[in-house]
């Protein structure tokens, strides 16, 4: 069982097992445009990299404190947990995978305020390879892949090539990132989407999309939210998690396995798809600023720092009643919230 854990720096190169890390020149970044925001939390459309602060993985999830610590529960075992000893992190993400018998090892990511990156757990397709990367200002964690935002809107990749999910080398103006199962997907600052990697679904067929703010990858689904707070969807429509079209006053999102969430203006949540664990009850929550969507469960954050879950609870994944000091979504230093 591989167990990595590095933190960060960086430039460009193919990686040996296949990865690809690739760094292109400067460019200007576009200037920020506020939308609406989450019970007084500005959302910036055009900000290079949007940061989450909660994770959902296959069988853990983590989330960043104030003072820029990292909490993680669940199965820890190909050392996903590892977190205890990073600090001055400002976002985190958690390799998520669809549930199935040969599924579970996961790894975890997280961003440094000075652009570098760590990285823990499963690296068997050196997806934790993330030691020479800097600059970055967004990360994402999917099935055995890496991705990094940089400032000059360009991405970087280390992980599993096998169905082109890490060619994103020529990808240029990106100001999002999201990590499907076998796809990538990426927002440019224009409000478009890109895809690369496995299109079987339609989960990478995102050609005509606009007018975009936000975007996530599920197992075999995308789905993009719209500046007017409305949510798009592409891809398999069986488990339901593409059933969006009528959501409305939407002002983030993310995408599961194969189910979908939303946090609405007023601070509910909406849930779409496979409810075959519970992970989409949650029509109760309240005062939500951010959710995170694993293989099975999902996570809400609280104003107040605090945390909410449901779901599948198996092997602690959603033990997260005990989290408190949670950072807010926006904030870009540790202890700034």
């Amino acid at each position: 069982m591989a167990r990595h854990t590095r933190n960060a720096a960086g430039s460009g190169e193919l990686l040996r097992g296949g990865g690809v890390r690739t760094v292109h020149p400067a460019r200007r970044p576009r200037p920020y445009r506020c939308i609406r925001g989450i019970s007084g939390i500005a959302v910036e459309a055009g900000a290079r990299g949007r940061r989450s602060v909660l994770a959902a993985g296959r069988r853990h999830s983590a989330a960043v404190r104030r003072d820029g610590t990292v909490a993680a529960v669940g199965d820890g075992r190909a050392g996903e947990c590892d977190v205890d000893h990073w600090t001055d992190v400002l976002a985190v993400a958690a390799g998520n995978v669809h549930t199935a018998t040969n599924t579970g090892r996961s790894h975890t990511v997280g961003l440094r305020s000075d652009g570098t990156v760590l990285a823990t757990g499963w690296n068997g397709d050196h997806q934790c390879d993330v030691g020479a990367w800097h600059d970055v200002t967004a990360v994402a964690a999917g099935w055995r892949r890496t991705l990094g935002l940089l400032a000059n809107g360009s991405v970087l990749a280390t992980g599993r090539i096998t169905e082109g999910a890490c060619d994103v080398q020529d990808w240029r103006e990106i100001v999002a990132i999201s990590c499907g199962d076998w796809h990538s997907v990426g927002l440019r600052g224009d409000g478009t989407a890109l895809a690369v990697g496995n299109n079987r679904r339609g989960q990478s067929a995102l050609e005509s999309w606009h007018g975009l703010t936000a975007i996530a990858a599920g197992a075999v689904h995308t789905v993009g939210l719209r500046s007017d707070g409305r949510v798009i969807a592409t891809g398999a429509w069986s488990s339901r998690a593409t059933g969006v079209d009528q959501w409305r006053d939407v002002v983030a999102l993310d995408a599961g396995s194969y189910h979908t969430v939303a946090v609405q203006a007023s601070g509910r949540v909406l849930a779409a798809g496979d409810n075959s664990h519970g992970q989409c009850d949650v029509e109760a929550w309240t005062d939500i600023v951010a959710v995170a969507a694993g293989s099975a469960h999902t996570l809400g954050l609280r104003a107040d720092g605090t945390v909410v879950s449901t779901g599948n609870s198996a092997d602690g994944r959603r033990d997260v009643a005990s989290w408190s000091g949670l950072r807010r979504p926006g904030t870009d230093h540790p202890g700034s919230d």
